[in-house]
Order: structure tokens, then C-alpha cells, then sequence
């Protein structure tokens, strides 16, 4: 039972809308030094944002687990970003 309802909340999940708001492009992009903003810009930022916090997260996740926890702590996150956003 136990995993039908894993199952059932990851779908749950994936079918609902984007998780960043449209505002929070605009300030990001404006606090950088953006005059204007296109609305095609936002939805691109906010796109592009989601998909690099599922790999953070799905890093994360794996590091917890192989640490032998269920919880993902702040350090899992830390780690994970540099894994994933190589700059």
C-alpha cells in the first residue's frame, strides 16, 4: 500500500502546474539589470529553473540515501548544486 500511494503523490505531482510563480521571474530578471522583460523570458527562466531544482533535488535525494537517511539535509542540497551547476 505503502508504495501505490508513493506512486499515486509522484503523479499527483508531476501533473500540476509550474512550481515558480511568473512574478518572481520578473524580479529575478529586473533585480539583474533587465529594463524589460518579455513574457517569453519569464516562462523560459521559469522553465529552466524547475528543471535544474528537480536534478538538485533528485541528487539530493540520492546522496540521503546513500548516507542511509530518509531526510535531505542542507548539506545534501549544497553538494548537490555543485554537482549540478557547474559554473
Amino acid at each position: 500500500m505503502k508504495t501505490f500511494n508513493r506512486r499515486l503523490r509522484s503523479l499527483a505531482v508531476s501533473s500540476t502546474g509550474p512550481e515558480f510563480g511568473l512574478a518572481a521571474m520578473y524580479r529575478i530578471m529586473k533585480k539583474s539589470g533587465a529594463e524589460r522583460v518579455s513574457d517569453d523570458a519569464a516562462d523560459e527562466l521559469r522553465k529552466v529553473l524547475e528543471e535544474v531544482a528537480e536534478r538538485i533535488a533528485r541528487h539530493a535525494a540520492e546522496l540521503s540515501a546513500h548516507a542511509g537517511r530518509k531526510t535531505i539535509k542542507p548539506e545534501d542540497i549544497r553538494l548537490a548544486s555543485k554537482n549540478v551547476i557547474r559554473l
